[in-house]
């Protein structure tokens, strides 16, 4: 049965046209999916349904996802983290790799921070669960030793401003928060690290400080230690906290868009 599935051209360039069309006919393409970006059921009979493709320096996994998550793209990431997602898969066939888990549900909360003494706009990520490493399992979450492998840096002091992070973007346009951009791997556009379900609607302040400062502040914290904060003031309290117990990485990004 032919399936509701998006593929963009690049993921067509990555795996040609004689793959993509079996993909289309349903040849080859699962019916049901975990979705790759909120790991939620979908259905390619049923709902429109990107192709993701997952590249390595070695390995490519083609994952699903609903396309109202994310678009159909190509997505490079480190091969050490792609095996370890391709060893986590248990069975084989039937469309095994949709349920690669590559990416975490990431909570992003925008906010104005105080730091050597001005006002900076920020945004607070933190997973909605524990992150574990691909192919392993257990409670460890290892989310800041992640993201410090990705040059984020140890955040101790909420009014110092963290490094900024080469390649690293945020992308906001007509007001609006799009996504946080990674960067480039060879030769590729920068892809989305996170990327808004849709479009996020941003604060005033915080848009008239971005305008002013030209980049943005990324501050990462592991799930559960944050929480939604009603007021900035007990935001900036949650973040001191996280500060002091060695549970904050942060980086510089700059503006991508407008």
């Amino acid at each position: 049965m032919p399936r509701m599935l998006d593929v963009s051209d690049e993921v067509r360039a990555e795996i040609g046209d004689e793959e993509a069309e079996r993909l289309l006919g349903g040849d080859s393409a699962p019916g049901l999916y975990d979705c790759t970006s909120c790991r939620t059921p979908g259905n390619t009979e049923r709902e429109r349904t990107s192709t993701v493709l997952f590249v390595g320096d070695e390995t490519a996994v083609l994952a699903f996802a609903h396309a109202a998550c994310i678009p159909s793209q190509v997505v490079p990431v480190a091969e050490e983290q792609l095996q370890g997602a391709v060893r986590s898969i248990t069975g084989e066939g039937g469309g095994a790799e949709a349920e690669v888990p590559l990416q975490a549900e990431l909570g992003v909360t925008s906010g104005l921070v105080l730091a050597a003494g001005d006002v900076h706009p920020a945004l607070v990520v933190e997973p909605l669960g524990p992150i574990a490493r691909p192919g392993t399992s257990g409670p460890v979450d290892v989310f800041l030793d992640l993201l410090r492998e990705q040059g984020f840096s140890s955040v101790t002091d909420v009014n110092d401003i963290p490094a900024q992070l080469p390649g690293w973007s945020v992308l906001v346009a007509l007001g609006k928060l799009h996504a946080v951009l990674q960067p480039a791997v060879g030769g590729t556009p920068a892809q989305a690290w996170w990327q808004a379900h849709r479009p996020m609607q941003v604060a005033d302040e915080w848009r008239a400080a971005l305008n002013k400062s030209g980049h943005v502040l990324v501050l990462c914290t592991p799930s559960g230690t944050i929480g939604a904060q009603p007021r900035e003031d007990l935001l900036r309290a949650a973040l001191d906290r996280a500060a002091a117990a060695g549970r904050l990485v942060g980086g510089t990004m700059p503006l991508a868009g407008t």
